[in-house]
Order: C-alpha cells, then sequence, then structure tokens
C-alpha cells in the first residue's frame, strides 16, 4: 500500500508573499532554515502517512463539513515553544480557525486520527531554528520584538485543502489533492 504524507491547510493569498518575504528577509542572519513564501499556509490538521486508498474517503468527509467562510486577519510574529528555546517561528492568524479545526477534527472522528492535545493555535510557520547561539539570541529577540505587531492584512478563508507532502532535500513539495469550499 502507498502511503501519502498529507495535512489539511488553508492557503495563503499571492498578495501575502511579498510581506512574508520582508519579514523572512530580517531574520537572514541567523541561521535558520526559511520556509518558501510560496507555500506558507496555515495547518489545520497534520495526517501523516495515510494510505492511499483513504485519501478518497477522507475528501468525502472534509466534504461534509458544515462551516461557514470567515476573514481572518494575519499580524504578529512569534515563536514555538518559547523565546528561550526557539524552534519555530510563525505568523498568527486571527478569525474562526478554532471552530474550523474542530470541525475538521469532528469530521476526520471515524478514521481514528490522533488529537491534536496540545489545543490548536492558528499560525503559519515561516522559518525553524536549528540552533540560535546564546551570542545571537538577543538581537534575535530583539528581531522578534520590532516584528511581534506586523500585519500583513485580512484574507477571506473559504476553502480547506488536502495537501500531500513530498519531503525533499531543497524543502517540502506541496500538492492540492482535494479542495472543500465553506459554505
Amino acid at each position: 500500500m502507498v502511503l501519502i504524507r498529507t495535512f489539511i491547510a488553508v492557503d495563503f493569498p499571492p498578495e501575502f508573499k511579498e510581506k512574508i518575504v520582508e519579514i523572512q528577509s530580517k531574520l537572514d542572519d541567523f541561521n535558520l532554515k526559511i520556509v518558501d513564501p510560496d507555500i506558507v499556509h496555515i495547518t489545520l490538521k497534520f495526517l501523516g502517512d495515510v494510505g492511499e486508498n483513504k485519501i478518497e474517503p477522507i475528501a468525502s468527509a472534509l466534504d461534509g463539513i458544515e462551516s461557514p467562510s470567515f476573514d481572518a486577519v494575519v499580524r504578529n510574529v512569534g515563536v514555538f515553544p518559547k523565546p528561550q528555546y526557539i524552534k519555530v517561528i510563525w505568523l498568527g492568524a486571527e478569525g474562526s480557525f478554532a471552530q474550523l479545526h474542530d470541525n475538521v477534527e469532528s469530521a476526520l472522528e471515524p478514521f481514528r486520527f490522533k488529537k491534536d492535545k496540545n489545543g490548536y493555535t492558528a499560525h503559519a510557520t515561516i522559518a525553524r531554528a536549528r540552533y540560535v547561539p546564546k551570542s545571537r539570541k538577543e538581537a534575535f529577540l530583539n528581531i522578534l520584538d520590532e516584528l511581534k505587531d506586523v500585519e500583513l492584512g485580512t484574507m477571506h478563508v473559504d476553502k480547506i485543502k488536502l495537501k500531500k507532502s513530498t519531503l525533499t532535500p531543497e524543502g517540502p513539495i506541496y500538492e492540492t489533492l482535494h479542495e472543500t469550499r465553506l459554505k
């Protein structure tokens, strides 16, 4: 059986790309793995490796979601898990993402995917940190502080996408397997 690495996401509108590039350029000096601005997105649920035969039933389950479209504001730059130990640099997203995430979780219950145990925080990863040396940490935190109130703008969330992720040495390649329109 062929396994496909999959996740469910909301894509950013193309007009956010320039601002993402601008934010990422401020992070250039810190040996980060920058996410290609063309593929920055908000993950609603990471499914992991899924059997090819499950893609169609998952797509059907997503189509059954009764969730209204909504406007969302993308703003703020932050880190996970905490400023003292940085692994992920993200853009925050405000809108009905928690409700949408819960609807996705409910729709996928029959497939028995692991629930997100740390709760859900809507965000888009823009870079990953392997290691920020102590000597650079203060400079990094100052840049984060500068960026914390940055605003990319408002986007209309009217669809979610089931995506395939193929990992390559140059970074992941994403392919949309299915698109569900929100009501």
